[in-house]
């Protein structure tokens, strides 16, 4: 997602949040470098799965501390989970969320389901995915927002 914004938005100033993600209760932020000046700036928060929200939540949190507004901050993603949806706006109604598909829900391991695997190894092509269980959805199961 970063790629195509800096194609479209050349100059940009970029920050990075990595949070490790471990199951849906050991959220452990691993690496923050941010503009130094990101309380003036409206922030785009790119994450390509929205599944327990948790993350996002961690992540917000931080902007927040950092002095961005919440009405600053818009939350960019692909594909989410209603859960997800829900935590983030229940708790942070002035956030923004962009969201191009809103799946069925999550399963045992706080995934979205029917969602498209591991979006990482999809992005950088190291999933088996010749191997991998495709994944069926009846359209009526999934929102899609314009």
């Amino acid at each position: 997602m970063e790629n195509a914004l800096r194609a479209c938005c050349k100059g940009i100033k970029i920050g990075k949040i990595l949070i490790h993600r471990e199951g849906d209760n050991g959220q452990q932020l691993i690496y923050q470098n941010l503009p130094k000046d990101i309380a003036n700036r409206h922030v785009l928060l790119l994450d390509p799965i929205l599944g327990t929200g948790n993350s996002a939540v961690q992540a917000i949190s931080l902007l927040l501390k950092k002095g961005v507004q919440e009405s600053n901050i818009i939350f960019l993603n692909l594909i989410s989970a209603p859960q997800g949806v829900h935590v983030v706006s229940k708790r942070f109604p002035r956030v923004k969320i962009v969201t191009s598909e809103i799946d069925f829900g999550l399963n045992d391991d706080f995934r979205v389901i029917p969602g498209m695997g591991e979006f990482g190894d999809r992005y950088f092509g190291t999933d088996d995915y010749q191997s991998s269980t495709p994944f069926f959805c009846d359209d009526k199961n999934r929102v899609r927002l314009l």
